[in-house]
């Protein structure tokens, strides 16, 4: 009973420890000794890049070890192993439309309403902004409330409103009661920008909206202004206070963590949590086209999650849904949360339950695929319902099982964030 127990929690472990590593393409993994009490890191001679086997890289990442040992590994583990062992699938009512080859169910649908955006962040855009698709080319609302509809009665339960910048859309209000009133949506959230936001947002809660997630990269206003080419940083301090006035909790604060830029405010932004209900999610630097991606740029999770326990005590992973995107914890006697976005050392492809619908009619099946197909010409063509069902399930049958890994995705041809929605 007792070695059964060990190999449980020692795969537990394994599980959990895999999210401090960088997967396959990481220059070191974590181990855990046979009497279950320390952890060891060692190199892995992969075929890694030259910079994930020098010494500072390494360096940064072993003493993963020593904040997992802070954390308390044990507790970890069993945490962990009661998330391998649980169904990863809730029970519901989901058409084949929605279940990809690997049996993963897509009950979530992100909806970006418009290219356009009041910021240009350096991580979305290039500086001269990007090419817009013509208004007529875009999907109308008609069009994309008939869309949710469809994806809603095939089993999607969960909406995220995107861009570009949604709030800059005119009808998004209209938009967002019409989306309310679809039977069997329980969730309908937004990513913004919160630069217009604190104006709109009670008439937004008022049409439906119950979940919001604000990207806001740095607390500077000076490197505000540097990062998203724009001024307005109090406007986005503001909306996020607004939406907590008004009973947003946890109102989610999305940062996007680059090296050199504003990997010094990491403790900053957990402040944020100390007494007030904010999630703030830490996302790793992704690559899409005319971001300047690089991998010298990118904070592994790993080592945010150590700075974190270095000055932080009474840090507690907490338990994950099995398609959470996110890696949550919470620091004993804070209001708050901290979450990391793991994209690229860490990927949650096994779990993956989103879809995409872009602003011009494309419906995209991975944020890092290049493969897409316009739903907008199939309506504009006069394809019924059904018709759109078999597009839509043979698109998402062509699903792969994970993304390419990130020096393949920094090499793949893809759409700049702002035409495929944050």
């Amino acid at each position: 009973m007792r070695g059964g127990r060990l190999r449980s929690l020692r795969q537990g472990a394994q599980f959990w420890m895999s999210t401090m590593a960088m997967n396959h393409n990481m220059a070191c993994d974590l181990v855990l000794d046979d009497k279950m009490q320390s952890l060891y890191s060692y190199p892995v001679p992969a075929n890694s890049m030259k910079y994930f086997s020098s010494s500072p890289f390494l360096e940064r990442v072993r003493p993963v070890s020593h904040a997992i040992s802070k954390l308390g590994w044990r507790s970890l583990a069993t945490s962990a192993a009661k998330s391998v062992t649980e169904s990863s699938v809730e029970n519901a009512t989901v058409s084949d439309m929605l279940i990809d080859s690997f049996g993963r169910m897509h009950t979530y649908l992100r909806i970006s309403l418009t290219e356009r955006c009041n910021l240009r962040c350096q991580y979305c855009m290039p500086g001269e902004g990007v090419e817009l698709t013509p208004k007529p080319e875009l999907l109308s609302q008609n069009e994309i409330i008939r869309l949710a509809n469809l994806f809603v009665s095939s089993g999607v339960d969960k909406i995220r409103l995107t861009g570009g910048e949604p709030t800059i859309r005119p009808d998004i209000e209209d938009i967002c009661v019409r989306l309310t009133r679809i039977k069997g949506l329980k969730t309908l959230a937004m990513t913004t920008n919160g630069l217009t936001l604190a104006k709109k947002l009670p008439n937004f809660k008022e049409a439906g909206l119950n979940s919001l997630n604000i990207s806001l990269d740095t607390l500077v206003p000076a490197k505000f202004e540097f990062l998203t080419r724009r001024k307005g940083h109090g406007k986005v301090l503001e909306s996020i206070e607004t939406a907590i006035s008004l009973g947003y909790n946890p109102v989610k604060v999305n940062c996007v963590v680059m090296r050199g830029l504003n990997d010094d405010e990491i403790c900053d932004f957990v402040e944020m949590t100390r007494d007030k209900p904010i999630n703030v999610r830490f996302i790793e630097f992704m690559p899409f086209d005319g971001n300047v991606w690089n991998v010298k740029k990118l904070v592994p999770y790993a080592e945010m999650l150590d700075t974190i326990v270095k000055h932080y005590k009474g840090l507690q992973r907490l338990q994950d849904h099995s398609s959470d995107t996110a890696k949550n914890f919470k620091i004993d006697g804070f209001v708050g949360t901290v979450s990391f976005i793991t994209s690229m050392t860490q990927h949650f492809c096994g779990g993956c339950n989103r879809l995409r619908l872009l602003a011009d009619g494309n419906f995209k099946v991975c944020l890092f695929g290049p493969s897409e197909v316009s739903l907008r010409d199939a309506i504009r063509k006069g394809v019924d319902d059904q018709g759109l069902q078999e597009i839509i399930g043979a698109a998402v049958k062509r699903k792969k099982a994970a993304h390419a890994g990130m020096f393949d995705l920094a090499k793949t041809p893809n759409r700049p964030m702002v035409h495929i929605g944050g």
